[in-house]
């Protein structure tokens, strides 16, 4: 009775073991997606955030016109101290107005009148202004006839300079176009000979997608480009980079790219001096039939050497041996995330008429 209850046991115990084994190989087999399924699928979803980034009111400020040349502080190269410029000093709401003057006039504040107190500063301008930016500061007799529908609200405002000795910078701005929310602007910025240049921009989309840059040099360089939808990442791309001396030059520290649930990346290796072998992983599983080689552009940045920047391109082999590279993959996509990174770090209309209103009104009260 004994041995018939033991032998059972086995049984049974075999029986559990096999079924378990089964499901485990069924549940690998049916959640395992190709890498070039999983590209695939990662480019489609990126390519219809893009699609809906580009048609919002926020990426019309991004992409927006930026030859509005900013008005620079004129200081004496004697002058050692450190200015600063906070929201309390500029807050209030300025208006333009049609002025009659036809002649371009370097005090933008002849087109802007403060019309209220208010704790945070709110500029209130025409989109046609906007659109057209090099007839901002130039009259016309259509300009009386204008709507000041382009409204920016700054929560946050701090510019600290000093001459010859570098500045920081940061601001918060909500952005209005006819009455619709066009997106949150953050950003901060920085430059000094001891700490380099660093840079770090977010726009926050009304629909729920978030774009985000970073740059920083100095001993450390590093590069971030990021594009989410809520708390899932599209799409994000980082570099680092690093030197041991004030004259050496940057040697790359680290690359990845995650795009949907694909991470390519390579780094040094712990002891070494060299970089490992690029890899790629699908789903955090590491795919070891595929292969991804890493290269850049004949004239190469130390600081930012990124796809994003069209600056580098991943050539990528599939389990089947076909090959392909980043680009081909992405299409037009990769041009169009090229381009919105580029407006995020090359300034802002809005940006640079809320600049422009803060030193003018700055300048008044020396």
């Amino acid at each position: 009775m004994k041995a018939k209850s033991l032998y059972l046991a086995v049984f049974m115990l075999g029986l559990i073991s096999w079924s378990c084994n089964n499901k485990d190989g069924l549940n690998t087999s049916s959640n395992t997606q190709t890498l070039k399924a999983s590209l695939t699928s990662g480019v489609q979803e990126l390519t219809t955030a893009m699609n809906k980034i580009s048609t919002s009111a926020g990426y019309q400020v991004l992409a927006g016109p930026a030859d509005l040349t900013t008005k620079s502080l004129s200081l004496s190269p004697l002058d050692t101290v450190t200015h600063s410029i906070l929201l309390a000093d500029i807050a209030g709401v300025y208006d333009y107005k049609a002025n009659t003057i036809t002649k371009m006039h370097h005090s933008i504040l002849r087109f802007f009148t403060k019309t209220a107190e208010n704790p945070l500063m709110i500029v209130r301008l025409p989109e046609e202004k906007v659109k057209a930016s090099r007839s901002l500061l130039h009259y016309s007799p259509a300009d009386t006839l204008l709507t000041n529908n382009y409204v920016v609200t700054l929560s946050d405002y701090q510019y600290n300079f000093k001459y010859f000795n570098g500045y920081d910078y940061k601001m918060a701005s909500a952005i209005k176009v006819k009455d619709v929310d066009a997106g949150v602007l953050k950003i901060q910025s920085s430059n000094s000979k001891t700490s380099g240049y660093n840079f770090a921009s977010e726009f926050d989309f009304p629909n729920g997608f978030k774009t985000v840059t970073q740059y920083t040099s100095g001993d450390t360089a590093t590069s971030v480009y990021a594009i989410m939808d809520g708390t899932k990442t599209l799409y994000e791309e980082k570099y680092t980079a690093i030197r041991t001396s004030v004259n050496s030059r940057h040697r790359e520290k680290s690359f990845s790219l995650t795009i949907g649930n694909v991470l390519i990346e390579r780094k040094l290796g712990e002891g070494k001096s060299s970089l490992d072998s690029a890899k790629v992983y699908v789903s955090g599983v590491l795919q070891l039939k595929s292969k991804v080689e890493i290269v850049d552009a004949t004239t190469t940045d130390p600081v930012d050497n990124s796809v994003t920047s069209k600056k580098r391109e991943l050539k990528i082999t599939f389990d089947d041996g076909t090959s392909s590279t980043f680009t081909e993959l992405a299409g037009a996509v990769i041009t169009d995330i090229s381009s919105l990174f580029a407006s995020m770090r090359q300034g802002y209309f809005a940006t640079s008429i809320i600049d422009w209103i803060a030193w003018d009104v700055y300048t008044h009260k020396l």
